[in-house]
C-alpha cells in the first residue's frame, strides 16, 4: 500500500515573521524547522506543500510601485514570480533538510507552477479583501493610495480574493505523487485565470492559498490536510482574557465558531474555512497549527484538529 498522502499549506507570514525586514537570509533560516519536520515526515507520508506570499507579493508590488523607469507587472505575474521565489527557498531548505537525515537520492522533489481557475463574475472583484504586502499603523494607512483593511496585526493593502473553483495542473500533481515527488504547488493561491473559450486567460487577483489548497487537498484525495501558521492553532476569543485554544473540535462546533464571528477574515477566517471545506467534501483529518509544530500535529499532539 502507498504511504498516505498529506498536503502541507505554509504560511506566508511564517517565512517572514513578525518584526522582520524578510530578507532572503531571515527567509532561509525561517523554512529550516517546518523543512527539517517535512524532511523527516517523507519517511512515512507522501507529501504535497503548499504556500503563501502575501509579504513576498506585497514587497514585490513595493518595489515596482517605487520605480518608474520599469513597467508595472499584474497582480497574475507578481503571483508567478514569488512562485519561482518561495519554491526555489523551499527546494534548496528541503534538499540540505533531507541531506541531514541521509536521504541523498531516493526522494525526488519538484516545483510547479500552477494555474487555480476562478470566476469572472465572481462578486470578489467587485469588493476586495485579501489581505497583502506588510502590516501598517492606522496612520501610515491613511496616507496610502490603495484600498486597506485592519487586521489583528495592523492594517494591509487589500485586492480581489475569488473563490478557486479547480487546480488546472491537478493530474500533473497526482502523476508527480505517484512517482514520488514531494511537490510544491499553487504558490501564494495559484496564479488566478478565467476559462475564455478553450483557453485561460489570467486575471488581477490574488487567491487565498489556503482556500485553494483545500481545493487540491480534495483532487489529489489527500489523506489530510495541514496548515502551518504562525500561531499554535484556532482560538475563540482571541485577544481577550477567555481566549481558549480548540484541540479537538467537531465540524458543526467550528462552524458555528465561524458564524459567532471568532475568526478574522483577513487572517484565520480563510483557515478554518478551508478546513471545513476539506473535511466536508472528503471526512478526512483537517489540521491547523503553528510551523514549529508540524509533526507534534501529525501525531495528534499539537494544533486544532477537526474530528
Amino acid at each position: 500500500m502507498p504511504k498516505p498522502l498529506i498536503l502541507i499549506a505554509l504560511g506566508g507570514n511564517a517565512l517572514i515573521q513578525k518584526g522582520q525586514a524578510g530578507t532572503a537570509e531571515e527567509q532561509f533560516a525561517n523554512l529550516k524547522l517546518p523543512m527539517r519536520q517535512i524532511a523527516r515526515l517523507s519517511r512515512d507520508y507522501r507529501i504535497v506543500i503548499t504556500h503563501g506570499n502575501g509579504p513576498q507579493a506585497g514587497n514585490l508590488l513595493l518595489q515596482q510601485e517605487s520605480c518608474r523607469d520599469v513597467p508595472n507587472m499584474p497582480l497574475e505575474i507578481i503571483v508567478a514570480m514569488t512562485q519561482g521565489q518561495i519554491g526555489y527557498m523551499i527546494e534548496s531548505t528541503l534538499d540540505r533538510a533531507l541531506m541531514e537525515i541521509g536521504v541523498t537520492t531516493e526522494q525526488l522533489f519538484v516545483s510547479l507552477i500552477s494555474y487555480v481557475v476562478v470566476d469572472a463574475r465572481d462578486p470578489a472583484f467587485q469588493k476586495p479583501t485579501k489581505p497583502i504586502g506588510p502590516f501598517y499603523s492606522e496612520e501610515q494607512a491613511k496616507t496610502l493610495p490603495y484600498p486597506m483593511i485592519k487586521t489583528d496585526k495592523g492594517y494591509r493593502r487589500v485586492v480581489a480574493s475569488p473563490r478557486p473553483l479547480a487546480i488546472v495542473e491537478h493530474r500533473e500533481i497526482k502523476r508527480l505523487i505517484e512517482m514520488g515527488f514531494i511537490v510544491i504547488c499553487c504558490g501564494g493561491g495559484g496564479i488566478p485565470v478565467i476559462r475564455k473559450e478553450r483557453k485561460f486567460r489570467g486575471v488581477d487577483a490574488v487567491i487565498d492559498k489556503d482556500l485553494a489548497s483545500a481545493v487540491l487537498a480534495n483532487e489529489i484525495n489527500a489523506d489530510a490536510f495541514l496548515i502551518a501558521s504562525d500561531v499554535p492553532g484556532v482560538s475563540i476569543h482571541r485577544g481577550t482574557a477567555q481566549q481558549q485554544l480548540l484541540r479537538h473540535v467537531t465540524r458543526a462546533d467550528l462552524d458555528a465558531r465561524l458564524s459567532e464571528g471568532h475568526f478574522p477574515a483577513g487572517s484565520m477566517g480563510p483557515k478554518v474555512q478551508a478546513i471545513l471545506q476539506f473535511q466536508q467534501a472528503t471526512g478526512k483529518r483537517g489540521i491547523i497549527c503553528h510551523i514549529e509544530d508540524i509533526e507534534r500535529a501529525v501525531a495528534g499532539e499539537a494544533g486544532t484538529e477537526v474530528v
